[in-house]
Order: C-alpha cells, then structure tokens, then sequence
C-alpha cells in the first residue's frame, strides 16, 4: 500500500507535538516529515528564569534530532516558498513533495522594524537576550528600568509583565529598589487585554503593588542609543538606563510571500479545524491568525499551539484512514504569569466564548510557580526523552 507523505514546517512547540501524533497515529507506510533550520529546541517558557539565574540555557535545549528515533524525519534547512498548486515546499536543499502539509513556523522577531532596537534593548524574547538581561541586571546600580511591548501582536501574552515582576525582584533582593524606577510602556490599553478587563485589572492591579507602572496605549516609535531614550509617537521622550524589550513580531517570509496569508501576513484558519483555504494544508500556533469576540484575535501562546496541533494530528490521520475527522480546538487555554520570590499566578478560561472570552485568574501563590517547574519538566521529558 503506497503511503503518504506529511510535511510539518517548523519545529517549535506545536511542530514538535503534531509531528510525535502523527507518528503515532499512522502506519508506517506513511512518512512524518519535519523542516527545521535550527536543530535546537529551546523552551521558551522558561527564558525568563535564564534571566533570573534561575536556569541554565543548557537546562532548556534539546536536540531536535532526537525526533528521528520516534520514526520522524527531519530536514535541518530553511522553507523558501509553499507551492500550493504544486503540493510542495522548496527548501534550501532542494523541493519536497507532500499530500498534506501543516504549517506550524510561528512568528519571526523583527527589531529592524524599530530603529534603534537591536543597538540598545536587550530582546528577552531570544535565548542569548535573557542572558544578557541577566547580567545587565546583575550589574545594574539603580536607575531607570523599562520594559516595552514594541509592536502588536506578540506571542505569550504575560511575558512583558513578567519581565517587570523579575527585574522588581531582583533589583529588591540586591537592595537597589528604592533607587530604581520600573516601568512598562506597551499599545495594550490593558496587560493581557484579549483576556478580559477582569484579567487586566487584576495584572494591573499587581503592579501597583509592585509600584511598576503602567502606561497603556503608548507604541514607541523610535529608540535614540546615545540619548538613552524611548522617542514614543506622540513625541515624548522617555530616558532609561536599562531597557529589557519585546520586539515586533510578523509572519515568516516564506509565509508572508505564500498565498496563505491574510492581509496582516499572517495564516486565516477555521478555527475548529485549523484548515487554511488550501486543499490539504492546514496551519497553526503563531503563525495564523484567528478572530474572537471583541474584534481581537486568539492570543499567539503555545498552550494553544500544542491543543492546536493534536487536533490537526487527529484530523490528518483519519481522513489518511479513510474515517470522518471529528477532533476539533475549542479556544480553551491558561498561562501562568511569574510574580518573583517563589510565587506565580495562574490564569485559564475558554477563548472561544460569546459575547467575550471568558478567564479566570487564580490567587498567586506558591503553588502555581511550582506548577510551572513541573510543567517544565514534563513537558521536556514527554517529547525528548
């Protein structure tokens, strides 16, 4: 029996967890293909507690090339262009054929797009970024601290109040707080505001109590190195002597340049099935872009990147089975958000729901930062061990 081909690009979280269902759902006369150019994973969860010292990045890697001894092939080179019609990938090593294809690369950084960025911000969003953070704040005396959220959107919705509540900790445990000043400065008019005005609320309200502050709807246009100075577009100038960054964010060129993207680059799915206008293809995670009530789009995390992919997984095997597929992603999904000294918060809820999501977020506490170092064990251990 002549098997098929399935071509998974990417090979971040929601890559990793449809090309392991896949392998487990088909037979072996099928073949499970991944694309990747960096055959290093990097748990992204977890780079802000490379930045507190907390890990090592050695702590959070994995080889992807342990996927082939689960059956799973993989490509180390880059996509370059989808051919829809064709039902293949071009790649820098040459084309690659499928018969259905899932698209789960993400979204790629972008500091170029803000003048000034990669002279002068440290990019806690890349792994080298939070160590440099992390000595940045080590070596820090006391000054002015600012985070930004450089662009919408942006993937993990929580990391940029984070990154606030981890320097505030830090910079408290030295004894430099009363000699520092932290502040955020993102578009948001709320933090994590496709989570509800609750949810916002109550993330703002724990920075007030951090004595962090908010500074809603305010988008920096440009970063001036030798001034030391935010240039946001309203003109205002803001000075700092420390700045821990979110880049902008967009849809990968192969994706961008493809017949998938919609008008902000990004892949319209449906979003029960994660099927694209494409016969055959399907896509995933950051890279695509789904409405919600509000007029928002699904938060870019990977919670929903991994309930994504096995739904796909399992649609994907039985249509290959000749079965109806029935497996559909319902919207739901939680994050936590780490508070420092040991403790974090934990929100989750249904973003599907009508007229609006709706989240619940839990009491900080011990409990919910300790949950998350399990989740950070388990989940390494249950995909490359």
């Amino acid at each position: 029996m002549a098997g098929n081909t399935v071509v998974v690009l990417g090979g971040g979280t929601g890559g990793i967890v449809a090309a392991h269902r896949l392998r487990r759902e088909l037979g072996a006369e099928h073949r499970v293909v991944v694309v990747e150019r960096d055959p290093v994973y990097r748990f992204a969860p977890s780079f802000l507690w490379v930045l507190t010292g907390e890990r090592r990045p050695a702590q959070i890697s994995a080889d992807l090339r342990r996927l082939r001894r689960r059956g799973i092939e993989l490509l180390e080179t880059e996509a370059r262009a989808i051919d829809i019609d064709g039902r293949r990938v071009e790649t820098a090593n040459g084309p690659i054929r499928y018969d259905r294809l899932v698209v789960a690369l993400g979204a790629e950084l972008a500091p170029e797009l803000v003048p000034g960025f990669a002279e002068t911000a440290l990019d806690v969003y890349t792994l080298d970024g939070a160590v440099q953070a992390g000595r940045a704040l080590d070596a820090f005396a006391g000054g002015r601290v600012a985070v930004i959220v450089s662009g919408l959107p942006y993937k993990c919705p929580a990391a940029p109040y984070e990154t606030a509540f981890l320097a505030e900790a830090l910079l408290r445990k030295r004894g430099l707080r009363e000699r520092s000043s932290i502040d955020v400065y993102t578009p948001e008019p709320l933090p994590m505001p496709t989570a509800g005005r609750e949810i916002g609320e109550a993330v703002r309200g724990l920075l007030d109590s951090r004595r962090i502050g908010f500074h809603s709807e305010r988008t920096v246009e440009r970063i001036e190195p030798e001034a030391r100075e935010l240039v946001l577009a309203d003109g205002e100038r803001v000075p700092f002597d420390l700045l821990l960054a979110i880049p902008p964010h967009r849809a990968p060129a192969v994706v961008r340049e493809s017949p998938l993207a919609g008008p902000n680059g990004f892949v319209p799915v449906d979003r029960a099935t994660l099927a694209t206008t494409a016969e055959g293809v399907s896509a995933l995670g950051d890279v695509t872009a789904i409405p919600v009530a509000g007029g928002r789009f699904l938060p870019k995390a990977g919670v929903f990147a991994h309930g994504q992919a096995e739904v796909v997984a399992r649609r994907i095997a039985a249509e290959l089975g000749g079965r109806a597929p029935t497996a559909s992603f319902e919207g739901k999904g939680a994050c936590f958000l780490e508070l420092g000294d040991g403790k974090a918060g934990y929100a989750s809820g249904d973003f599907y729901a009508e007229p609006g999501p709706q989240v619940r977020m839990r009491r900080p506490g011990r409990r919910w930062h300790l949950g998350k170092v399990v989740f950070e064990r388990v989940w390494l251990w249950r995909w490359f061990r």
